[in-house]
């Protein structure tokens, strides 16, 4: 069966000293799985894989159940393949090449939400910062960071992506992802 790599992200762990997964642990998981060519890409909860399976939906159930049943916790996982993650950097609304990639960051979502969930956001009060749907991504422009953004705050807010599994990335993460899910062999 053909292979494909996939990059998992997982919502929330190795934050303010609550749910710790440790990388290589996460890496014998995802290997527990099946799955080849693993590995992780910093603390904060970033792995590729390659894999026969190819429903991301189905791989990213497998891997909260499998992480729940090694650390005992529930935690959200978003799996994109490769070709996923090139179109979300392609797409991006922003001059990514001239920001800093801490100023733009890529929320990817489990579902596309609806456009009238953003409608009590009063987007002008926020400028400069600013932000722009996808599919199934929030695009962030946060000049000052995320830990600053107000913007932030009032996109993150529970009613907003009410019953969406949502995590975000910056942007030196999201094309340190796309370079590892290249497929065929790497310059």
């Amino acid at each position: 069966m053909t292979r494909k790599k996939y990059a998992a992200l997982l919502r929330g762990i190795n934050v303010g000293g609550s749910k710790k997964v440790p990388m290589a642990e996460l890496r014998q998981v995802l290997e527990g799985l099946g799955h080849d060519d693993v590995q992780t890409y910093l603390q904060s909860g970033n792995a590729v894989f390659s894999s026969t399976q190819q429903d991301p939906v189905a791989l990213a159930r497998a891997l909260e159940r499998a992480i729940e049943s090694r650390f005992g916790f529930p935690v959200a996982c978003l799996v994109a393949d490769g070709a996923r993650l090139r179109a979300v950097a392609h797409d991006c609304p922003f001059p990514a090449a001239e920001l800093e990639g801490r100023q733009l960051h890529v929320t990817f979502l489990s579902e596309q939400p609806d456009p009238s969930r953003f409608g009590a956001i009063d987007a002008p009060s926020y400028l400069p910062e600013e932000f722009r749907i996808g599919d199934r991504v929030l695009y962030l422009y946060a000049p000052n960071g995320l830990g600053r953004s107000k913007l932030a705050e009032a996109l993150y807010r529970p009613a907003v992506l009410k019953g969406i599994d949502a995590t975000t990335r910056n942007w030196n993460t999201v094309a340190k992802l796309v370079e590892l899910t290249q497929e065929g062999p790497r310059p």
